[in-house]
């Protein structure tokens, strides 16, 4: 039997040369971290969020300008209109807000101020400022907290939305907004005034601080939260999300802090938030108080995840939750009975 001998050559790779067309791919959003301290995430094609100026910003480029969803913190106004603008140099023409929060509405007036509503005809004609500035849209609760007389000093008007909805359920229109964009009002969530946002053609959710990947859901019960609305609110996410398989992939989920999600993430954090609220629903039938709650740790199997955030904490949370839980017990208590008067003898 004759044998061959085969002679294989070790072939020499040029790794930088093999690299050298992803850097450039990758080169735009890396200067843009390196420029500004925020992270671009390329989520679509024309689909972008921005991460590292207060809440995740999300960022949609189409024919006619830019639709934005939130806008940061005030002291990052400049550098997130940077980031922005590598991304495209049109005009914002919309901001939608999911909250009142600071994080998410402190840039409306920098950003919409770079910005311009798609206007002509006698409306342009008539009214002379009526497309400077990009429209900024939201929740009406959203408006009545952040104009109210107690907030001191006032928020100037061009941070507050101009046009907001009080309804369930909104629809933008696909050629102005450069998708066909749904609102869904999630009442007594984490506030009274919360909106998902979801982009039906880029099928992008975007949830607002209704969901973070980084803490525990902040139940805000001053400004009209609840943790059972926090609930209905994870579980309408996931009503509305079409995952691929098994609850992963399919539409994109952008949380108010923290990574790329999809439906698999919102569920896992849905089961955690419903899990701590089904054993403090139980201390408080027992009668516990708030500090014998707290000291029983209902979210020690989670902390690891969750519970790093000093401006959040896990014994915050659980108060929150208590005081939300024992606000619902006390209005679904029945009125006590009236008592006869006494009969005289």
């Amino acid at each position: 039997m004759t044998k061959f001998k085969v002679q294989r050559k070790k072939a020499k790779v040029n790794f930088k040369t093999l690299l050298l067309p992803f850097a450039f791919c990758l080169l735009p959003l890396a200067v843009a971290d390196a420029q500004n301290d925020i992270r671009v995430t390329k989520v679509r094609d024309h689909f972008f969020m921005l991460t590292g100026a207060g809440g995740n910003v999300a960022v949609l480029v189409f024919d006619e300008g830019i639709t934005l969803v939130d806008s940061g913190r005030t002291e990052m106004g400049d550098k997130l209109l940077a980031a922005v603008r590598t991304l495209s140099p049109l005009p914002i023409r919309y901001i939608i807000n999911t909250s009142v929060d600071p994080d998410h509405t402190g840039g409306n007036e920098k950003l919409g101020a770079a910005g311009g509503q798609i206007t002509g005809g006698n409306v342009a004609g008539q009214i002379a400022d009526a497309a400077e500035g990009a429209e900024i849209i939201a929740h009406e609760n959203v408006l009545e907290r952040m104009t109210a007389p107690s907030v001191k000093p006032p928020i100037p008007v061009r941070m507050t939305p101009g046009t907001t909805y009080h309804v369930e359920h909104l629809k933008l229109s696909t050629f102005y907004h450069g998708d066909g964009i749904e609102l869904f009002s999630a009442p007594a969530a984490h506030t009274d005034g919360d909106t998902l946002v979801y982009f039906r053609r880029n099928d992008v959710l975007v949830t607002g601080d209704i969901f973070n990947t980084t803490q525990y859901p902040v139940i805000d019960v001053e400004r009209g939260g609840s943790i059972n609305g926090e609930v209905e609110a994870l579980n309408r996410i996931l009503d509305i999300a079409f995952p691929d398989f098994r609850l992963e992939g399919g539409t994109l989920i952008v949380p108010g802090h923290g990574r790329l999600c999809d439906s698999a993430d919102v569920a896992y954090y849905r089961d955690m938030v419903t899990i701590i609220r089904d054993r403090v629903q139980d201390m408080v039938k027992k009668g516990m108080t708030i500090e014998q709650v707290k000291a029983s740790r209902p979210t020690r199997d989670y902390d690891g995840l969750y519970g790093s955030n000093s401006a959040w904490t896990p014994d915050m949370f659980v108060e929150s939750v208590y005081k939300s839980l024992a606000a619902t017990a006390k209005r679904a208590a029945p009125a006590s009975p009236l008592r006869s008067a006494p009969q005289k003898k």
